[in-house]
């Protein structure tokens, strides 16, 4: 195995370049164990070596925001510790992908699933998981991510070839982009031919839509363990309690996340009009410029739905999708600004000091 076969390309070497001389070496965050992480880097007697790492504080409080911290799939600098020393991460390389989603709950925090992934996969069936308004979501966060959208419809064995083939077609409608494959355990061809050297594939969907098993399947072992389905609910337990990055010996890097609750939006508006370009044309038809699509005189929008020629459902998607981003965005707003008073109040407290207030005046004063 090589750094290549990991992800590794000439992008992350330029920006690496400068750590060589301080002896970091680079590595790929494969497990994030809350205190410590999971690493995967070159090992001279061993080829690669899994290693337990931990954040410097320098690293920590450089980051703006949580989001912003190490995730899963990062390449990041190490300072490898001797005997009995700690290996600290020193410096995180710039994303080139990124997969996330809001915050659950009431925060307005952005909460990383994936780093550098260059595939995201959502699995659901046919069935109970079937909800072409969450494939909506997902469709939007992963257009911002910068990764390519594919969709399977597993568990085809348990439904008929009709109601398979019509939940494939209807999730094609919604765009263009995503490659879609109907798919069970048994037969997961497909999936395998998206694995290729350096590639990262992420799966994600609700739980119990079979993907511990197709895990399980493209290993060839029982990796993960999978559970049963409530037969009356079709919800599964979660069977992947924490995301961890695998490396296939074919070629490939797999990314089996926890059954994702909910997909709430961590995008704006520019991704929301390019996953609904139908509504948005509308909008432009509309007679006022602030139409609020809801009981303006002369909505397009509205028009449309009362005619039949757009959907109630993708119109309400819509809808709720806009006013989640715009309040989303008052939140990161006020946010910001509680920060920045913050940052105000502790000048005042420190400039109260004669000699702290010179050396303040000293420190914002204007460098030529």
């Amino acid at each position: 195995m090589t750094l290549a076969d990991l992800g590794w390309n000439d992008t992350f070497e330029k920006e690496f370049a400068p750590f060589y001389k301080n002896g970091w070496v680079p590595a790929r965050l494969i497990r994030d164990n809350k205190i410590t992480y999971g690493a995967l880097m070159e090992d001279g007697a061993k080829g690669f070596d899994d290693v337990e790492v931990v954040m410097s504080g320098k690293v920590y409080h450089d980051a703006e925001s949580d989001a912003a911290l190490p995730a899963v799939g990062d390449w990041v600098a190490l300072d490898v510790g001797g005997e009995g020393e700690d290996t600290v991460i020193r410096a995180r390389l710039s994303r080139q992908t990124c997969l996330s989603r809001k915050a659950p709950g009431n925060s307005a925090e952005e909460q990383v699933i994936v780093a550098n992934v260059s595939t995201v996969v959502v699995v659901t069936d046919a069935g109970p998981d079937f909800n072409l308004r969450r494939m909506e979501r997902y469709f939007a966060v992963i257009a911002r991510s910068g990764a390519k959208p594919v969709v399977l419809v597993n568990k085809s064995d348990l439904y008929s070839k009709q109601e398979n083939e019509e939940a494939a077609e209807a999730i094609r409608e919604l765009s263009s982009e995503v490659d879609v494959h109907v798919t069970n355990v048994k037969k997961f061809r497909p999936l395998r031919d998206y694995f290729k050297k350096g590639q990262t594939i992420a799966l994600i969907g609700s739980s119990g839509v079979g993907k511990s098993a197709l895990v399980n399947a493209i290993f060839g072992d029982e990796y993960q363990w999978t559970g049963e389905v409530n037969e009356l609910t079709g919800k599964g337990r979660h069977t992947t309690t924490a995301r961890e990055l695998m490396v296939l010996r074919k070629g490939g890097i797999l990314v089996d996340n926890p059954g994702i609750k909910e997909i709430q939006m961590w995008t704006d508006e520019t991704t929301l009009r390019d996953r609904f370009v139908d509504v948005d044309d509308l909008a432009a038809q509309c007679k006022f410029l602030d139409c609020k699509h809801g009981k303006d005189t002369g909505c397009a929008i509205r028009a449309a739905v009362e005619a039949g020629t757009l959907d109630a459902g993708r119109y309400e998607a819509y809808m709720k999708l806009d006013s989640e981003i715009a309040k989303l965005r008052a939140q990161r707003k006020k946010r910001q600004m509680t920060i920045e008073r913050r940052a105000k109040r502790d000048h005042k407290i420190k400039a109260r000091n004669p000699v702290d207030r010179r050396e303040l005046e000293h420190d914002l004063k204007p460098r030529a």
